[in-house]
């Protein structure tokens, strides 16, 4: 029997939590509520232009003054919005906004505190880019998971560049440095205090089938301003492209809602269930499996398709052995990396329902290396300020001196070799090395890069020798290490250096940068270095 104590204790219990909701929608005027009849109560209005206007998480408000949309909102587009309860293996609300060129939707499913998207286009949007953006509030859920305050851009004093690189107690920040590797990407997410309620808000990304820019492309995830916490889902974005946006259905993604843990991606096959334009089902889907072969065990190894309607990635396992994700039928491009260096290339169809077997082995040939500086992995990894620049810009006072910087062949460390190598500033970056003999016949150096900026390519003087400028490389247009990127089409340079050029004894290496245009500081022309071999 309960005593009076426990049963005064109950009731207090029962009156603080949150009521269970009756699941399903209401209509007001220009808009709709939609309820989520979960225990963790999540209760969101919708309106004509397809905005949430409000979202409230166990009877707290989180969305801020301005809505959360698809791409900067429809408003302007007038989209057709329509909501409706769908049965399947469970029950749904499905909220449908509808323009020429774009349909979005939200989905709820029954007991769920989860507001679940996806998002067909046949034309990117005016503004450039597809992107959800949810605008939360700051003072509710003021941090940013797993970064931290990298990209709190508020209360800034100043700005380093353009509009997106501020000053915030002394530190640069930028909603860029936010970013994380679409292959590892997890969960990004917003959190508050225990005031009023330990809150956790995480965007879910399943799939980036129908994104741009392979498994290595990273982008803005979270991006604290003051007035308002913004959480991202970026699908198609200018930020560092290599390659045409893809049509189609982008998703799914989800907004999901929590107060213990951050909560990881879970594959939604009942979208099948909602009739969804675009939507490929499980079912009408095939895979590749096999082996990848060449890669160093110190390397990951990496495997990656890509067509021009869809991508798929995945890291092989114990001896190589590897199975890619669920993907839709048609004829891709199979690519084997070493960390993000491309090794190999074949072509692999993919038929519905079945399994292709396909294996592939590393195409890079042997070689006789008199040294090298850095690793073929396709990233910056170990030069200087490379264990700094994904999360503040290159003049953050956090950074080591950019230089002019000497490599010492045989006692240096890699921080003596710079990461990124800037026209006219800080270079040339200066390589010395001794040769006991000289090697007969001609030498090559192989220059690896990640990224150009403004057709910033290697300039290389070997002793007196000049070498000649290689052409200049398939522009990408956006800016690169000053908002923490360095994926870009990863050119690799070879310089024939003459017989009779290098010495017994000593020799100099310089390489500087050699460009048409010109610019200031960080934004003059520039490539990233991946790494620099000299062989015979």
């Amino acid at each position: 029997m309960l005593s009076l104590g426990r049963i005064a204790a109950l009731a207090l219990s029962l009156a603080a939590a949150p009521a269970l909701a009756a699941f399903g929608f209401t209509q007001s005027g220009s808009t709709w509520t939609v309820d989520a009849g979960a225990s963790n109560a999540l209760v969101f209005v919708v309106n004509t232009a397809c905005d949430i206007t409000s979202l409230r998480y166990r009877g707290v408000e989180l969305q801020s003054s301005t809505a959360s949309h698809i791409g900067s909102g429809l408003g302007g587009s007038s989209p057709r919005v329509s909501v409706q309860r769908v049965s399947g293996s469970s029950q749904y609300v499905k909220v449908t906004c509808a323009t020429s060129t774009l349909t979005h939707y939200y989905i709820v499913r029954q007991g769920d505190s989860t507001i679940y998207m996806g998002t067909y286009i046949s034309a990117e949007p005016d503004v450039g880019e597809l992107r959800y953006i949810a605008r939360l509030r700051a003072d509710v859920l003021p941090y940013e998971l797993p970064f931290g305050t990298a990209s709190t851009t508020s209360p800034s004093s100043a700005t380093v560049e353009g509009s997106d690189v501020f000053v915030v107690n002394g530190q640069t920040r930028s909603k860029f440095y936010s970013s994380e590797r679409f292959i590892d990407e997890k969960s990004h997410c917003i959190q508050g205090t225990s005031t009023p309620e330990p809150i956790i808000a995480c965007m879910l990304i399943p799939s980036f089938e129908t994104s741009s820019g392979g498994p290595f492309m990273r982008d803005i995830n979270t991006n604290n301003v003051g007035s308002a916490n913004y959480l991202f889902h970026y699908m198609n974005s200018g930020h560092a492209q290599t390659e045409p946006f893809r049509m189609g259905f982008h998703g799914p993604y989800y907004m999901q809602f929590s107060r213990t843990g951050v909560p990881t991606k879970a594959d939604v096959p009942w979208y099948s269930e909602l009739g969804l334009q675009g939507y490929v089902p499980d079912s009408d889907r095939g895979r590749v499996s096999g082996t990848a072969s060449g890669v160093p065990s110190n390397l990951q190894t990496v495997l990656h398709w890509y067509n021009s309607n869809a991508q798929y990635w995945t890291y092989a396992g114990s001896g190589g052995a590897f199975t890619s994700p669920l993907m839709k039928p048609g004829t891709y491009t199979m690519v084997l990396y070493q960390n993000e260096y491309k090794v190999a290339s074949t072509s692999v169809s993919v038929s519905r329902g079945a399994t292709t077997s396909r294996s592939i082995a590393s195409s890079l040939p042997a070689r006789n290396t008199i040294w090298r500086i850095g690793e073929f992995d396709g990233q910056p990894t170990g030069f200087r300020n490379a264990d700094k620049f994904l999360r503040m810009h290159p003049s953050d006072s956090r950074m080591s001196s950019w230089g002019p910087l000497t490599y010492t062949v045989g006692s240096s460390s890699l921080n003596d070799f710079s990461m990124a190598i800037f026209k006219d500033t800080y270079s040339p970056q200066t390589i010395r090395f001794n040769l006991g003999s000289v090697p007969s016949g001609t030498v090559t150096l192989r220059l690896a890069t990640t990224y150009s900026f403004a057709g910033g390519r290697p300039s290389v003087t070997v002793n007196n020798w000049g070498a000649p400028v290689p052409p200049a490389p398939t522009k990408i247009d956006s800016r690169a290490v000053t908002r923490g990127a360095y994926r870009g089409n990863g050119e690799v340079y070879d310089f024939t250096i003459p017989s009779g050029t290098l010495t017994a004894g000593s020799n100099t290496i310089a390489i500087s940068v050699a460009s048409g245009s010109s610019g200031t500081l960080f934004l003059s022309p520039s490539f990233i270095m991946d790494a620099v071999e000299l062989f015979t």
